[in-house]
């Protein structure tokens, strides 16, 4: 064998010195028939295979492949095969594949995929593969066969079942690990094709073939754009759920279930429960989906052994997907997929599952805390604790000092916890932030703070200081953006729930807001916000929460120096006051005259609005007699002029009693607090509004001398 090679080495040497000396094309045809047969058979080694570049480079190559005449009697591509087979040598040489010069080739590999392929095309193809291989794995490869139509060709190659298909799939697998995003972007119709391809040949399969392709199909399953917006992408996911239905209605081994478990929580990572059809058996299949996720947890989490749970977390990751699109189904209220009776069911079974999940990270240790898994067991408990509230309740309160010192640990050091290589996806909105795991708790949080004996946790553990630096630092992302506010759903929603949990506190523990100076620094960036905030047309729900917390901890903290008639002050309370004073207004009735309603550009949301803007009314009147200069602010603010338009126009009978008792609520205290108000209370017809309306408080301050 040895010899063999030596001997072979030995021509190339000769056919080398040959290339360097030829005289004429026949000369060099003739040695490079050699050099290309020797490759071809393997007889090359990297020192040789550098010596045959080095001595023709790529000038002889790239003439192979300009040429268009065949010699006499060869067959019409022997020219471009030849020239291939020396490219496909070169790019065993990592240095040499991500050279230009054969980048610039990748056209050229991709008409040779896409063309029709005769017998004596195959090698030729092969070259190709061995070269589009050698360049994915260089830096800059893939962003080249993106950029340069390489995931079209591959598609086409691997749809028309051409020679060498399923290095085509490897191939497409291997750029869509690194370029997921831009692959769709370009090529989302050759990428849907493959995608039909597997999911029809999943239906269809009945061997290991099925399975096989359970572990393929996630990999073609895009995050955007949405499959269910596009008619194949239907057609897909409908052959993908008969696909799943047959398979887990089945006896599956452990090997042949965590793939089918994986594949489902990717379609719904992507397509939520939409892929599902509604109808008893996509409620029975969804059941069982939610069942055997549960299944799975318990068994694994459950398990004493490390080293079982170890090899497990990715598909009980996957599971934590399944069981959260569980919760969601089972609270859903129009057009539910689940019937009242399966929900209950899958409810206890839920509730079983997470007590597995509890005793779990009960067991974590400090050095275990970098774990991505850890995050998705806390994430998926996040999701938990938002809903279901009355369950495992002993269990979370005991769980809540690691909750807080796992959310404050990966909150100020930052991990590599958010990057899961599983279904689960736990992205950060933004570079360069920390793992968000409070952004999971957080709605749990705030119906916990409700309550005395998890609000005494969460406050021993210092969850409140940890809420205020989180608030600091999701407010600093939301404004980063130069000039305006950046419209991420993700930072405002986590500011709006934190908002919610401060206003327990405010309720339910005003002593904390009093003696802590973390909520100082609170009202310094809530009195500084809110005047950015509330011009932004789409931020009114975070504007209103803003308002509203800063008005409530205005009462409890007036005695400090920021609210002593400072700049800063005067515009939040200006800039509360707008809000407040824009939410009604006359609205003309069918029949005639004149009805208060829900401003316009407060209608849409004023469901989340409308509770919030009843407790700033309050909070406001609670502001009036403990700040000194805020009556004569909201006489220069012209509030009362603006009611008394609102109230004069209105009939009566069309303002409901919580929005008369709240008005009254700010009148009475400024008649109270300032001559100056109730004169001009008084100038407004305030004593016509007490009596139209029925404020016998206001009515009754107004009579006083």
């Amino acid at each position: 064998m040895a010899s063999a090679s030596g001997d072979g080495n030995a021509t190339l040497k000769r056919c080398l010195g040959v290339l360097r000396d030829a005289r004429n094309d026949s000369e060099q045809f003739a040695a490079l028939l050699l050099v290309t047969k020797a490759v071809r058979a393997g007889e090359v080694d990297a020192k040789t295979r550098r010596q045959i570049f080095d001595a023709i480079g790529f000038t002889f190559p790239n003439r192979l492949l300009a040429s268009r005449q065949p010699p006499a009697g060869c067959p019409e591509h022997t020219f471009r095969a030849l020239g291939l087979t020396l490219l496909a040598c070169f790019c065993t040489d990592p240095e040499l594949a991500g050279h230009s010069q054969i980048l610039n080739k990748i056209p050229t590999f991709n008409d040779v995929l896409v063309s029709p392929c005769g017998p004596d095309s195959t090698s030729m193809i092969d070259d190709v593969y061995q070269c589009l291989s050698a360049v994915l794995a260089t830096a800059r490869g893939p962003r080249e066969l993106v950029t340069k139509g390489t995931v079209s060709a591959l598609c086409q190659a691997y749809v028309n079942c051409s020679h060498g298909s399923d290095r085509a799939l490897t191939l497409l697998l291997g750029l869509l690990a690194v370029a997921e995003a831009k692959c769709w972007q370009r090529d989302a119709p050759h990428l849907l094709a493959v995608l039909s391809k597997l999911s029809d040949d999943f239906l269809k399969s009945e061997d290991r073939t099925k399975f096989e392709l359970c572990e393929v199909l996630p990999h073609f399953i895009p995050l955007s754009p949405p499959l269910s917006q596009d008619s194949q992408g239907s057609e897909c996911l409908c052959r993908l759920y008969k696909g799943l239905a047959n398979v887990l209605a089945s006896k599956l081994s452990q090997s042949q279930r965590d793939p089918a478990l994986k594949l489902a929580a990717c379609l719904v990572q992507a397509c939520g429960s939409e892929w599902i059809p509604a109808g008893s058996a996509g409620s029975k299949f969804l059941a069982l989906l939610v069942n055997l996720a549960c299944v799975e947890v318990r068994l694994t989490l459950e398990e004493p052994d490390p080293w079982e749970v170890e090899g497990k977390k990715e598909v009980v990751t996957a599971c934590y997907v399944l069981i959260e699109m569980g919760i969601q189904e089972c609270l859903r209220e129009e057009k539910p997929l689940l019937e009242e009776v399966q929900k209950m069911q899958l409810m206890r079974i839920m509730e079983e599952a997470f007590g597995a999940v509890i005793f779990y990270l009960r067991q974590v240790k400090e050095e275990e805390l970098q774990d991505p898994f850890i995050f998705a067991s806390v994430r998926v408990l996040g999701a938990w604790m938002a809903e279901e509230t009355s369950s495992l309740k002993q269990e979370i309160c005991e769980l809540l000092p690691f909750l807080v010192h796992y959310a404050k640990k990966l909150f100020k050091e930052g991990s590599p916890a958010s990057s899961l290589p599983q279904p689960e996806l736990v992205s950060t909105e933004g570079s360069g932030l920390p793992p968000d795991a409070l952004r999971f708790l957080l709605p749990g949080f705030c119906h916990l703070t409700a309550e005395d004996r998890p609000r005494d946790i969460l406050i021993s553990e210092g969850a409140p200081a940890l809420l205020c630096e989180y608030f600091l630092h999701q407010w600093e992302v939301l404004t980063s953006k130069p000039g305006s506010l950046a419209p991420l759903t993700s930072p405002e929603m986590s500011l709006q729930t934190t908002c919610g949990i401060f206003l327990n506190l405010v309720v339910t523990a005003p002593d904390l807001i009093r003696r802590d100076k973390t909520f100082s620094s609170l009202m310094d960036v809530l009195l500084k916000s809110l005047p950015l905030l509330l011009p932004q047309k789409d931020h009114l729900v975070l504007a209103a929460n803003v308002a509203t917390l800063g008005l409530m901890m205005a009462r409890i903290l007036a005695s400090s120096a920021v609210l002593q008639g400072t700049q800063s002050a005067k515009e939040f309370f200006g800039a509360a006051l707008l809000f407040l004073s824009q939410a009604h207004t006359a609205q003309a009735e069918p029949g005639g005259g004149w009805a208060v309603a829900v401003s316009p550009a407060y209608a849409s949301a004023w469901a989340d609005v409308g509770e919030l803007w009843l407790l700033g009314m309050q909070a406001l009147a609670g502001c009036v007699p403990l700040l000194p200069w805020l009556p004569q602010a909201l006489l220069q603010a012209r509030w009362l002029q603006g009611l008394s338009q609102l109230l004069t126009r209105v009939a009566p009978a069309s303002m409901e009693f919580e929005l008369v008792a709240a008005f009254q609520g700010v009148l009475v205290e400024l008649a109270r607090a300032s001559a100056s108000c109730r004169a001009a209370i008084l100038a407004h017809r305030g004593r016509e509004w007490a009596n139209l309306y029925g404020m016998a408080a206001l009515e009754q301050c107004l009579s006083e001398p």
